[in-house]
């Protein structure tokens, strides 16, 4: 395949990748900086990418610049994200992309179930399933113990907090997404 073959492959690529998503040409246009009437070109193939466009399309959609222009593929599909270290808690991110649905793997070292919780509130949606241990959430006036294969989904305008339910760490998956972003699937009050 040629360059120009490659370039004329990138537009449709483009279009495919931001309608996968969600995405409106806005909220690109938003997120990139790049104007709509240019992204519009550029899917349609009336403009030709660069880097000073596909870089920052890149970036924004979470995936690698060769991703866009249609290179093979290197055949290892692992993802190789970095754990954060934070308040003592290992976070490890499972997904590239940025903004919409996000994964983590999270390992929360005990904790002393005396502890006072200082429950939060922010934008989003949030799915927790527990692997392994026993996880202690704080959901309103709700005060929930979830053990390995529970899992729990709310809204995180709801004033919430979760940590080790005892002094043994905590397993778990946590998706988190925008409003609206959910995994349907809730956990039991009792």
């Amino acid at each position: 395949m040629d360059l120009d073959d490659v370039l004329k492959a990138v537009g449709p690529r483009l279009r495919a990748i931001r309608r996968q998503r969600g995405v409106t040409l806005a909220d690109l246009a938003a997120a990139t900086g790049i104007s709509e009437s240019t992204l519009s070109r550029l899917e349609s193939g009336r403009r030709r990418a660069n880097l000073e466009l596909l870089l920052p399309l890149a970036r924004a959609h979470g995936v690698p610049l060769d991703e866009l222009v249609g290179a093979p593929d290197t055949g290892d599909p692992r993802v190789h994200l970095r754990p954060v270290r934070r308040n003592g808690r290992t976070i490890i991110p499972l997904t590239r992309r940025a903004g919409g649905l996000q994964a983590y793997k999270m390992i929360i070292p005990g904790a002393d179930p005396a502890v006072s919780p200082e429950l939060r509130v922010h934008e989003g949606y949030e799915w927790l399933y527990v692997l392994d241990g026993r996880l202690r959430l704080r959901l309103g006036e709700q005060d929930l113990v979830l053990k390995p294969g529970e899992a729990a989904e709310f809204d995180t305008h709801i004033p919430h907090w979760f940590d080790a339910a005892d002094r043994k760490p905590v397993e778990l998956l946590s998706l988190f997404g925008q409003q609206g972003e959910r995994a349907h699937i809730r956990a039991r009050t009792k």
